[in-house]
């Protein structure tokens, strides 16, 4: 190479062609990582997906856990309580398999099947599963008549049709805790927990009271009351 040559290509060869090899093989590296990444992003989403889908189709209700202290709440305000258990939209099944564990025998329904299924696992796992039953069935078209407790973690749009349905088919004896939101027309026993941790508790004999004096003079409602009272 001449002298000229040298001076306006002041670097050599080798060590060009050593640079567009680096290039080459950091953008290897980056499109392989960012493939990765995808890969690993929409197997957590196919993954996550069928929990996190809706659960109850009537009124849209998407899956949320509850947090611990909403259990504890909800354990406390059945203390002393006995009798057969249901958590309506049982999700992952831990208030069920909680109130298994405090001697209740304990029912979930939820619509979700992969939430039954992970719920009967988990119950087996944790050695409750003589003591609770996960079931893949929509509330709407459940009777509850033969529950004491009762467990809704709900939202505001179906609050008012679950009342209904509540009253015309549970005990006197009942008691219902709702988590996250409370009816819209029952007085509540008490609460405990505060903010989104509280629960709401109330009586059957107490709604149901108020039913019988709401349609008192109609004997086809008095006999649909009575025969589920």
């Amino acid at each position: 190479m001449s002298q000229e040559g040298i001076l306006l290509d002041p670097t050599p060869a080798g060590e060009c062609k050593t640079g567009t090899g680096t290039g080459s093989s950091r953008r290897r590296v980056g499109l392989v990582v960012t493939g990765a990444l995808g890969a690993a992003l929409v197997a957590l989403y196919a993954g996550a997906a069928p929990f996190l889908a809706p659960a109850l189709r009537k009124v849209c209700l998407p899956f949320v856990p509850a947090t611990a202290a909403q259990v504890e709440n909800v354990l406390a305000a059945l203390r002393r309580r006995s009798g057969p258990l249901v958590d309506i939209g049982s999700g992952d099944g831990r208030i069920v398999i909680a109130a298994a564990k405090r001697g209740f025998q304990a029912s979930g329904f939820e619509l979700n099947p992969w939430l039954v299924w992970f719920s009967r696992y988990k119950a087996w796992r944790e050695g409750v599963h003589a003591s609770t039953s996960f079931h893949m069935c929509d509330l709407w078209k459940v009777s509850f008549a033969q529950y004491s407790n009762v467990v809704i973690f709900g939202v505001p749009q179906m609050m008012q049709h679950l009342e209904l349905k509540l009253e015309r088919e549970l005990p006197s004896a009942a008691k219902v805790v709702a988590c996250r939101f409370p009816f819209p027309t029952w007085v509540p026993e008490h609460t405990a927990g505060e903010g989104i941790d509280t629960v709401w508790v109330y009586d059957a004999g107490t709604f149901k009271s108020r039913l019988r004096e709401e349609t008192k003079g109609t004997p086809e409602q008095e006999d649909t009351i009575q025969s589920h009272t």
